[in-house]
C-alpha cells in the first residue's frame, strides 16, 4: 500500500469519525431538549409553582452545550474539506439551533413572569389592605371594630391569601 493511499484511507476514516461526532452531538442536543408534555403538563399548587415548573422544563443549557460540540466538529470538518456532502448536517444544526432559540426565548418570558407575579401579588395585597383600612375608618362610628381589631383582621386576611 502506497503512502498516498494510506493517507487517503486515514483521512476518510477521520472524516467519517468527524461526521459521526457531529451526528452524535446533534442526537444528544435533540435528546436534551424538553419534551412537549413536560412543557404542557405541569403540576403545581399556584401560579408561581406553575411558572417555576415551566421555567425548569424550558431549561436547554445541556442542549446548547451539545449543539456547540456539533458546530465545533462540523466547522472543523468543513474547513478540512472532510465532508463530501454536509448539507444535511448544516440543515440539522440550523433546525436544532432555531428550536433552542425558541425555547430560550420562552424560558426568558416565563422567568420574567415568575419574578413579576410575586411583586404584583404584594402590590395588590398592599392596595387591598390600604383600601380596607380606609373603608374601616370611614364606617367606624364607635360601635364597630377598633383600629387594632381591623388591623388584626387585615393581617389574618393577608396570611390566609398567602396560604
Amino acid at each position: 500500500m502506497s503512502q498516498a493511499t494510506f493517507d487517503d484511507d486515514l483521512f476518510e476514516d477521520a472524516a467519517s469519525e468527524m461526521r459521526e461526532d457531529v451526528e452524535a452531538s446533534l442526537d444528544e442536543a435533540r435528546a436534551a431538549l424538553p419534551e412537549a408534555d413536560a412543557v404542557w403538563e405541569v403540576e403545581a399548587d399556584n401560579t408561581l409553582g406553575v411558572l417555576n415548573a415551566l421555567r425548569s422544563a424550558l431549561d436547554v443549557e445541556d442542549a446548547e452545550d451539545h449543539l456547540v460540540d456539533a458546530k465545533k466538529w462540523y466547522t472543523m470538518g468543513e474547513r478540512a474539506d472532510a465532508f463530501e456532502d454536509a448539507d444535511d448536517l448544516a440543515e440539522e444544526i440550523e433546525t436544532v439551533e432555531e428550536l433552542i432559540d425558541d425555547v430560550t426565548e420562552a424560558h426568558e418570558g416565563v422567568s420574567d413572569l415568575a419574578s413579576t407575579v410575586p411583586q404584583l401579588r404584594s402590590a395588590l395585597e398592599e392596595f387591598e389592605a390600604g383600601d380596607e383600612e380606609a373603608g374601616d375608618a370611614e364606617t367606624d362610628d364607635g360601635a364597630g371594630e377598633s383600629d387594632d381589631e381591623a388591623e388584626t383582621d387585615a393581617d389574618a386576611d393577608a396570611e390566609e391569601a398567602e396560604a
